[in-house]
């Protein structure tokens, strides 16, 4: 089995012809120790003995080569199992139905975002198509284990794309089948690369919002100025904007979070004059008895009217109404992102940027400029929004200017 694990490793790519054969040997040594043939798959009890063993007297980065080759071999071995029939049973099928739409419910039950559950849904469907409809009951950590090692060797995603499909089908282990894999989740996720963010100068800032007018203009000076994430600005209410105290609040944030921020002074008379515009929606919507717009949580159920009050209107509302995908109700949202994002990258691209530039840039070169000016690292945080210190600490890292105010022992 050894041979074609060796060609398997070689011609998927995943792993560097020098290491092939350190993972043979880890193979080895494991299925040796365990006295179990080459043939049947271990499990994540027999796994974990052998590395604890393998850890008195190897280094840590060894003992996690070999638990990536062993995780590898499982899945070369269960992809060398032959399929199943295409002719899956019905019942089957209305068994895997039925976990979606649970899962649908648990997901709107913890008031989780919409694309959240697009995303969720999305992976099941992955999910149940890789394991063929397995029965419900026979499924294990094992079977999560194949199908992030599929994701690794087959589709070649991210260590963050992998660890989405493992938080979507965790959830649904969790909370719709009632599986019990916690000891099992560390071991499969995939550890994600330290990256340093982009971050924009002053000037190529400026050089942007000069190549944009208008509403989006307008949109991503207030992302910049007030350090937003994209769906946090697209999300501000009428009453989520103080202009005469400079504050804007950002309701259910990251991690379902209200924290306040900064509301630039230099904004505050372009959103005075686009507040009015956006009234003149709102009174149309009245007068046509148009449905309230979207209330998060339970406050629909509530305060049934809340949604027609002029402070739960978007500030950045769209311009036709559309169809609420979950209540289908006709309504009017909040403008699409896409149509913003759009705009920015031709902003960047006639800007002469070469960054690899997006909306999110604005708000790390909002904390970047702000450490860069003198302001704390804990003030920044709570602007951000950041439930860890640690998190800002990596603009220490893109700030140009010396921070730290050290002085180079060469200079004395």
């Amino acid at each position: 089995m050894l041979e074609p694990f060796k060609n398997f490793l070689s011609l998927k790519g995943k792993v560097n012809d020098k290491y092939i054969p350190f993972y043979l040997e880890w193979v080895t040594e494991g299925y040796r120790f365990l006295d179990i043939p080459l043939t049947q798959p271990i499990t994540n009890e027999q796994k974990s003995q052998f590395l604890k063993r393998l850890s008195k007297n190897h280094e840590d980065w060894q003992v996690n080569q070999a638990d990536n080759a062993l995780r590898l071999y499982g899945y070369f071995l269960s992809s060398q199992q032959s399929d199943k029939s295409d002719g899956i049973q019905e019942t089957l099928i209305n068994d895997w139905k039925a976990v979606e739409k649970k899962t649908i419910e648990a997901i709107r039950l913890r008031h989780r975002s919409y694309s959240t559950e697009k995303t969720y849904i999305a992976w099941l469907r992955q999910f149940q198509g890789f394991v063929k409809s397995k029965e419900l009951k026979n499924l294990d950590g094992k079977d999560i284990q194949d199908f992030l090692s599929y994701l690794a060797v087959e589709r070649k995603v991210s260590a963050s794309t992998q660890n989405q499909a493992l938080n979507a089908i965790v959830f649904v282990y969790r909370h719709v089948l009632e599986k019990d894999i916690e000891d099992q989740i560390n071991s499969v996720r995939a550890r994600q690369k330290r990256r340093l963010p982009v971050v924009l100068t002053i000037k190529e800032v400026n050089n942007i919002f000069d190549e944009m007018s208008g509403l989006y203009c307008l949109m991503v000076k207030l992302i910049y100025g007030c350090g937003l994430r994209l769906q946090e600005c697209l999300s501000l209410r009428i009453k989520d904007v103080d202009i005469e105290q400079g504050i804007v609040i950002v309701r259910s944030g990251k991690g379902d979070k209200d924290r306040r921020t900064v509301l630039p002074e230099s904004l505050k008379d372009d959103l005075l004059h686009h507040i009015s515009s956006v009234r003149d929606i709102y009174e149309q919507d009245r007068r046509d008895n148009t449905n309230g717009v979207y209330l998060p949580g339970a406050l629909e159920k509530k305060y049934p009217n809340a949604g027609k009050e002029w402070g739960w209107f978007w500030l950045f509302p769209a311009k036709d109404l559309s169809i609420d995908p979950r209540s289908r109700i006709v309504r009017r949202h909040h403008l699409h992102p896409a149509s913003l994002q759009r705009a920015f990258k031709d902003a960047v691209i006639k800007a002469g940027i070469t960054k690899q530039a997006s909306i999110h840039t604005l708000r790390h070169s909002f904390a970047t400029h702000l450490l860069e000016s003198g302001y704390d690292i804990r003030t920044i945080q709570a602007l951000l929004g950041h439930r860890n210190l640690q998190t800002t600490m990596i603009y220490t890292h893109v700030a140009t200017k010396n921070i730290l105010g050290v002085r180079s022992p060469l200079d004395k």
